[in-house]
């Protein structure tokens, strides 16, 4: 079952293809992306990697936290599902 990656501490450069390169290193990369602004479109400092089972993922997370990436010292690890919103105030 693939293992969603987040990834901080980004420079605001690096690329989609970038962080796919970079996290090849460490086993298959299904999906690599930059969060980006939606009106601005400039980088959010943070993104997502997806590898295709938990050993890679684990793997990549041994290796890569604290990697040095242009200057920025990484922060990987295992995503955390993402909160339910409400559908507004009551």
């Amino acid at each position: 079952m693939p293992k969603k990656l987040y990834i901080g501490n980004l420079s605001y450069e690096i690329t989609d293809d970038e962080l796919h390169q970079v996290f090849s290193q460490c086993g298959q990369v299904l999906s690599a992306k930059v969060v980006k602004d939606r009106d601005s479109g400039q980088s959010k400092g943070f993104g997502f990697v997806e590898m295709p089972n938990d050993d890679e993922a684990t793997h990549a997370v041994d290796r890569m936290n604290g990697f040095d990436l242009k200057g920025r010292a990484l922060v990987v690890d295992i995503a955390r599902e993402p909160e339910k919103r409400g559908r507004g105030r009551y």
